[in-house]
């Protein structure tokens, strides 16, 4: 066995959604530009860095299509262990095997625990698979997506059939322009904002928008009873203390109530973390039983993933992420900011 180096790039692992420009990779190509001959009959491989001495390799086994915008290089192709996935930049954004897992958890107990869901801000999430989710509760009226790359967006409407439905549900409006400002400018109060982003890089374009600064400001948008939801990185036991508790503690210097929650994902190797923050403390938890019952009345069609049990273990932390959490003193602003391993990225062919 051995490895032959075609590129190497610095990105981020597994960072969300295209809100920015990830300026290092315009020092890279994408993985469809390169030409593998035949004649020698390899196997194509990704080789990707999850921590320092760790790394995964996953087989290439077809690239369906491919495009290039201003800020990002996208990939539709199949990887054996994973079915067909979403790459931008050279990672993994979403898989076949598993994307519902991550969507579901991001979406649904922001939309549940909240009374009457009816105006939603999606800041990211240009794949599209986001809104698909927002979009199964019968009660939204109007669903806001923002992303800041119009080419990824359009090459996902025509590549993932899985969400062209979402893309033309009437209620949802896509704006193509940065998240952060939109939102600001907004005069519409939000009933539940959900935050669908890159990871927070050193460098990276989205690390400011995990800062007490830009939770207050979404705090001031939000309706009464409002709830905002937050991806925030890696939440498995050796690597939820780098940025998944220090973004509790930032939510929790803005809101009243933050619920953490996290849920292993095969795709990501590594269990991922989420934020409920609650602007109405008096909003409780919600049981198994009523998480079922509102999931019956409110949603179009069956979740694969969440049901009232599953929900109790998304909640249901184990005693070493308590404690983290609970010594966690970190709150992240202009000037102070934990950051995500920034990895590295390898095609190999044996």
């Amino acid at each position: 066995f051995w490895l032959k180096h075609i590129f190497w790039l610095p990105v981020c692992r597994l960072s969300r959604r295209p809100l920015g420009n990830r300026a290092a990779f315009q020092l890279g190509r994408g993985l469809s530009s390169f030409s593998f001959s035949p004649f020698f009959n390899m196997s194509k491989w990704i080789e990707e860095e999850l921590e320092e001495g760790l790394r995964g390799m996953y087989k290439i086994k077809q690239i369906f299509a491919s495009t290039k915008s201003k800020f990002q290089h996208v990939d539709v192709m199949e990887l054996e262990p994973f079915g067909r996935c979403l790459m931008i930049d050279g990672l993994l954004q979403s898989t076949q095997v598993d994307e519902f897992v991550y969507h579901e958890s991001l979406v649904h107990p922001a939309m549940l625990i909240h009374a009457n869901p009816k105006n939603v801000y999606i800041g990211g999430g240009g794949e599209g698979a986001t809104a698909r989710e927002v979009l199964r509760h019968k009660s939204v009226e109007k669903c806001i997506m923002v992303d800041i790359d119009e080419d990824v967006v359009n090459f996902c409407k025509e590549h993932l059939p899985e969400n062209k439905a979402a893309f033309a549900d009437p209620r949802l409006t896509v704006v193509i322009e940065d998240a952060k400002k939109v939102l600001e400018e907004s005069e519409t109060k939000f009933d539940v904002i959900i935050m669908d982003l890159d990871d927070p890089l050193e460098g990276g374009p989205c690390y400011q928008l995990y800062t007490k600064e830009f939770y207050e400001m979404c705090k001031s948008k939000l309706a009464p009873g409002g709830v905002l939801v937050t991806q925030a990185g890696q939440a498995g036991i050796k690597r939820h203390n780098i940025v998944w508790s220090a973004v509790n503690c930032t939510l929790n210097a803005v809101f009243p109530k933050v619920l953490p929650y996290n849920q292993a994902v095969y795709s990501f190797m590594d269990e991922w973390g989420w934020h409920l923050a609650l602007s109405d403390d008096s909003m409780k938890q919600l049981s198994a039983e009523e998480v079922d019952k509102r999931i019956a009345q409110r949603i179009d069609g069956e979740l694969t993933f969440l049901d009232g049990e599953a929900w109790q273990g998304l909640f249901s932390l184990t005693k070493v992420h308590r404690k983290t959490l609970a010594a966690e003193t970190c709150v992240m602003t202009k000037g102070t900011h934990r950051f995500m391993h920034d990895t590295g990225l390898t095609v190999a062919e044996k």
